[in-house]
């Protein structure tokens, strides 16, 4: 499959360093051009809303680490836009795994698709019980364990690995973009879930689901590879989508995990 996916690469990342300071200003013009991708960003972000309002309480911050060129705050206003590295439309830079925060001053940290770049996680995991207010907390979306997202996301990018056999938490990054294993939340949350819970006690795993809109994912192309769906045809796609939504349980690629602080 690796030579399909070269294929499908937008031009716009074919010669591109994906570590390099560049790489967002890239993502941002193909975000532009993509309305059904701009749509698949819109619907993780009124996830991350309605988990918060439903798990989370207590006052402070709500925050976003690794905003990339997707902002919650394109959303939600009132969401502050991190990453660890300076990009247009960010309001500072933050590094998840030393944040420079007060204690007890987040309500809230979102987290796209960014928890499996951290290359020591239980640094992330211990700023979290020093910065949240109690019954605030975390929600990350991840890629998903399940077989459709295991087959796809191990093919799609040469920069980043899946493997759920992984005896580590930990994992060698190169650079921001690049060394990542995708199946992290997997192994932090579900297979090494007791370890996770004896070394943080005080983040508590609140709720899992996966995301409905993979195919909508799929034939956007992303922010690395090309549409392969025209924008008008995005009603349709959303159909088919709720007609399987009861194999979402197989054919999901993401999944979002909510941690809350306990007191």
């Amino acid at each position: 499959m690796s030579w399909l996916a070269d294929l499908l690469r937008d031009p716009a990342v074919e010669s591109l360093d994906l570590d390099a300071s560049d790489r967002l200003d890239a993502h941002a013009r193909i975000l532009a051009r993509k309305r059904m991708l701009r749509e698949v960003f819109t619907e993780f972000h009124d996830d991350f809303e309605r988990l918060d309002r439903r798990y989370l309480s207590g006052d402070g911050l709500r925050l976003e680490i690794g905003a990339g060129v997707a902002p919650i705050r394109d959303s939600y206003p009132d969401v502050l836009s991190t990453d660890i590295v300076a990009g247009p439309g960010l309001d500072r830079t933050l590094d998840a795994e030393n944040m420079n925060l007060a204690d007890g001053s987040v309500r809230v940290i979102f987290g796209q698709n960014c928890f499996h770049h951290f290359p020591h996680p239980d640094r992330f995991f211990d700023g979290l019980e020093r910065v949240l207010a109690a019954g605030g907390g975390a929600i990350l979306l991840e890629p998903y364990h399940g077989p459709f997202a295991a087959f796809t996301f191990k093919r799609l990018f040469h920069t980043e690995g899946y493997d759920k056999d992984c005896p580590s938490w930990e994992t060698p990054v190169v650079g921001p973009m690049s060394g990542a294993n995708q199946a992290l939340s997997y192994i932090v949350f579900n297979r090494d879930r007791p370890l996770f819970e004896s070394r943080h006690p005080r983040l508590k795993i609140v709720h899992q689901e996966t995301c409905g809109n993979y195919i909508e994912y799929l034939l956007s192309g992303g922010l690395n590879f090309r549409q392969l769906c025209p924008d008008w045809a995005t009603p349709l796609v959303g159909l088919n989508q709720w007609l399987l939504s009861p194999f979402n349980r197989w054919l999901a690629l993401h999944h979002i995990v909510v941690l809350r602080k306990e007191s």
